[in-house]
Parts: structure tokens; sequence; C-alpha cells
């Protein structure tokens, strides 16, 4: 794989990613939108969905990692560090990138999110919430349980990631993606899909405290997107919780590489 295939493979899946994902909380949360209030079941299946689409069109050109967390991991893995940054960047860009293709969608909606002064356009009631639509927010605001949350989330993702697609490695033709040459982490569509379904998974079980980041790029991109988007009354970005699910996921894909080596 050239440095070209992976960032751009990274870029264009991670903003399949995040129009799903941002897409399906938009859907979900703002007025005037017709799966309004459908629930985090929605939610979880958006987001797995997302991975499904983000990885199925990356896969060919970088192995569809979508994730700094899933990078490090596999990193750790196979001990190939030089093309990471390659990945993260397009992760970063394409995050940043999906953010604004789902505001552009759901543009009405956010302008409706309450009325303009000196229009008729938008609601009289008070505006809702529109953080949560591009990055996580946790329930209850405790730093340490939060990291901890996201750290094993992020465990719970990259080790099953890498016991389904380590015996790829072992196939002619397939690599898991930081390797030159190699064609993609998952050597199958089948793979792919169960990668989706363990994040559906993970955001049923292990969503509920933080909203699941599980992926620096995810919540990162998107709120930098946030504190710049004309969104009305969007209120703050909330930068104090920010380094949480960029560290936690992080430490996560690190230790479950970790463990992988160890046990496998």
């Amino acid at each position: 794989m050239s440095n070209g295939d992976i960032f751009f493979g990274e870029m264009i899946g991670t903003a399949i990613l995040i129009l799903f994902g941002a897409g399906v909380c938009a859907a979900v949360t703002l007025r005037f939108s017709k799966a309004r209030a459908a629930g985090w079941v929605v939610i979880a299946f958006g987001w797995g969905f997302g991975v499904l689409a983000g990885a199925y069109t990356a896969a060919p050109l970088s192995g569809g990692h979508l994730n700094p967390a899933v990078t490090f991991g596999i990193a750790i893995d196979t001990g190939v560090w030089e093309k990471v940054w390659i990945y993260v960047l397009g992760q970063m860009a394409g995050a940043m990138i999906g953010a604004v293709l789902a505001y552009l969608v759901y543009f009405a909606q956010f302008r409706a999110n309450v009325r303009q002064t000196g229009t008729t356009e938008g609601t009289l009631d008070e505006p809702l919430p529109t953080l949560g639509i591009f990055s996580t927010i946790p329930e209850i605001r405790n730093p340490v349980a939060n990291l901890v949350t996201e750290i094993l989330a992020t465990i719970a993702l990259v080790l099953p990631l890498l016991a389904l697609v380590g015996n790829n490695r072992h196939v002619e033709g397939i690599g898991i993606g930081l390797v030159p040459g190699a064609e993609g982490i998952y050597g199958s569509g089948i793979a792919i899909l169960l990668v989706a379904l363990l994040v559906v998974g993970i955001g049923l079980s292990l969503g509920g405290p933080t909203g699941y980041a599980i992926n620096p790029a995810r919540d990162l991109g998107p709120r930098i997107i946030h504190s710049v988007l004309p969104i009305p009354n969007k209120g703050g970005s909330d930068w104090g919780y920010s380094w949480i699910p960029v560290v936690g996921p992080l430490i996560g894909g690190v230790l479950g590489g970790l463990i992988y080596n160890a046990a496998f």
C-alpha cells in the first residue's frame, strides 16, 4: 500500500463512518427528524452500520482501520510503526469531513433547533444540545471512571478484532494493514460484518456511561468541527472533557495489542 492509498482510504472510510454515526445521532436528537427519540438501540446500530460501510470502502486501499486505537493495537501486534502517522492523519481528516457532511444532511433541522432572532425560522422552544450529535458526553462526569470505561470498552474492541483477523497474516496476500503490500486486515467481508456487530454490541453493553468513543478520531475530529460550525445556540464543545475520549481509547488500543501478543 502506498502512503497515498493509506491516507485516502482511511479518510474516505472514516468520513463514511462519521457520516453514519453523527447522522444517526442527529436523526434521533433533532426536532423535525422522522427518527426523533428512536432511542439508544437505533444509535448503536447506526454506528455499527457506519463501521460496516466505512470499513468495506476503505479495506482495499488502507485495510480499513478507521480508528487510531485499532491502528495502535495492530502496530503493537506487528511491531510495524512507520505508517501509523499516515493512518492517523487520514482518520482525523475523514472524521472532520464526515462531521461536516452530517451537518449538511441535517442542515434544516439544525437551523430549526431554535428560532433565529428577527426571523420566523425555527421553533420557539429551548434549543436542543448539539454536542452529543458530534462527540461523546459522559452521563456522570467522573474523570477516573470515564477514563476506565473508555479504556475497557476499547480493549473490548481491539482484542476481539485482533483475534478475529490474526490468522489473516498467515494467508498469502493478506496482511493486517501496516505491512507494505498488505491488502487489508479482514481478509473477507464476513470479518468486516463481525467487527461491525462487535461495535454494536459494545454500544449496547458498554456505551451507557460515556457514549463509547472507543476511537480518538471519532470524538476529536467532530468536536473540532462542532466548535466552528455556525449552529444556532449550539452551546460549548466541552474541551475540558475532550482528552478522555482521546487518551482512554489510545491506552485501550495499546493494552489490547499487548494482551493479544501475550495470550496468542
